[in-house]
């Protein structure tokens, strides 16, 4: 068994091979606490958590690291807009992010520093850039990374400082050496709260973007690990200059792997405020029952584009369905997988191949074939464990076909399934198509299965 990986650095598939064997060091860029969390968040929160259940289920140990920025102009200045302090907004949209990700069925990471707790070892690499010639402190008292100064600047995103130079995204600061180059360390500024500026060697400020995921990464991986990956929207600028700046100080490669996932578009538009379809996960969770919208995310390719929209939610939701009503006649039965088993084998092979969701899916589907046809208990226990590795198909079949359902409706629900079946019994067909009815006319399908009945509720 080895799995294959999409480099973005190589535009290549490559074994994995850990740095340590039989453990996987991953690094993933988290959110920048200002706001609530949105789809493209929600994507990469479950894209590198079914990573993480995936290299788990292959019996690698995994050190799963993903950080949070808490320090930020855009945090500044929602603190500022909304009369509070900068700590007390973070803490309320952490709060928020975890109640987002438990929601979808996604494990938090082994650990989630914040930028704010790792102001020394960011000093550290500053100071080391520095002594290496590859930092300067500006005329206006930053800190800056010379772009020029490090040869393999481009190699991520296939950019050539000569496209980069004429490029649109190069802000001119005068105070710069070079427009190409990017802020270490920000001297303080007279209106920000004290509660974002800390000492150092080059005056009293704060931290740059770039340089806090290599001081973080670093110090809880090392100078060598085997992942690092985001959304595709970060490979330029953020992971380029993460690459310039730890490389120039160890001279040596850094990440083994990079891995981003695909953007979010809503009904084919790129989703923005200036478009008004900008989505928060809580938003959408108010219409779409979670593990529908895990399973949306989840089913296409991780680096493929990813369409949101109402037919492919509920697209998403009728494919649920049928692997839970497949499970609905076994749904005492405990998790387990047979790896021996040739769908087992091929679901492995999918996943092992770039994380081949779509591929594992039509797999998942064959199996619930099976077992309509009269495969046994052993079978749903292989679907239920193989959708586990995908962390979903967990919930009690029933509670998810029903859904919330009161108690007198269950009640009444489960008298008229009784109704029917003593209907059956005495060969009253008719009686028992008028009793189907009635449970439809509830939005409750029914549907005979060779050990009994099945029921879901319609959308």
């Amino acid at each position: 068994m080895t799995i294959h990986i999409y480099n973005t650095l190589t535009h290549s598939k490559q074994a994995l091979v850990p740095l340590e064997p039989g453990h996987v060091r991953m690094y993933v860029c988290g959110m920048t606490v200002y706001d609530y969390c949105h789809l493209g968040h929600a994507r990469m929160m479950a894209v590198f958590d079914v990573v993480r259940r995936w290299l788990r289920a292959r019996g690698l140990r995994v050190t799963y690291v993903r950080n949070i920025t808490d320090v930020d102009d855009k945090i500044i200045h929602r603190a500022l807009q909304a009369g509070v302090g900068v700590r007390e907004l973070t803490d309320g949209f952490i709060r928020a992010m975890h109640e987002d990700t438990e929601a979808l069925g996604i494990e938090r990471p082994d650990l989630e520093p914040r930028a704010t707790e790792h102001i020394a070892p960011m000093q550290a690499l500053i100071a080391r850039l520095i002594e290496r010639g590859l930092a300067y402190q500006d005329s206006a008292g930053d800190v800056d990374f010379a772009v020029r100064s490090f040869p393999g600047y481009g190699r991520l995103s296939g950019k050539s400082l000569d496209e980069l130079h004429a490029g649109e995204r190069v802000e001119v600061d005068l105070a710069k050496r070079d427009p190409l180059d990017f802020v270490l360390w920000k001297r303080a500024k007279a209106d920000e709260p004290p509660e974002v500026r800390w000492e150092s060697p080059w005056g009293p400020g704060r931290p740059g973007w770039h340089i806090e995921c290599s001081a973080m990464s670093c110090a809880l991986l090392g100078e060598q690990f085997d992942i690092h990956g985001g959304g595709a929207d970060l490979q330029f600028p953020h992971h380029e200059n993460e690459i310039a700046q730890t490389e120039g100080v160890t001279g040596k490669p850094w990440v083994n792997l990079w891995m981003h996932n695909g953007f979010v578009r809503v009904d084919e538009e790129k989703m923005s405020k200036s478009l008004g379809n900008f989505l928060t996960i809580r938003e959408v969770l108010k219409g779409v029952d979670p593990e529908t919208l895990r399973m949306f995310i989840i089913r296409a390719h991780y680096r493929s584009p990813l369409n949101y929209g109402a037919d492919a939610l509920r697209d998403a939701r009728s494919a649920l369905e049928r692997l839970y009503i497949a499970l609905q006649p076994h749904a005492a039965v405990a998790p387990a997988i047979d790896w021996q088993h040739p769908l087992a084998q091929r679901f492995g092979a999918a996943m092992d191949d770039d994380f081949n969701t779509p591929e594992a899916f039509a797999v998942l589907f064959e199996l619930a074939a099976e077992i309509n046809r009269g495969a046994g208990a052993e079978a749903a226990a292989l679907l239920k464990g193989l959708g586990g590795t995908l962390g979903l198909l967990q919930d009690s079949p029933l509670h998810f076909l029903q859904g919330d359902t009161a108690a007198a409706d269950k009640e009444w629900i489960e008298q008229q399934v009784g109704l029917r079946a003593q209907a059956k019994q005495a060969r009253d067909f008719a009686q028992a198509d008028r009793i189907r009815t009635a449970l439809l006319e509830r939005g409750i399908q029914l549907e005979d299965k060779p050990g009994g009945v099945t029921l879901w509720r319609r959308a």
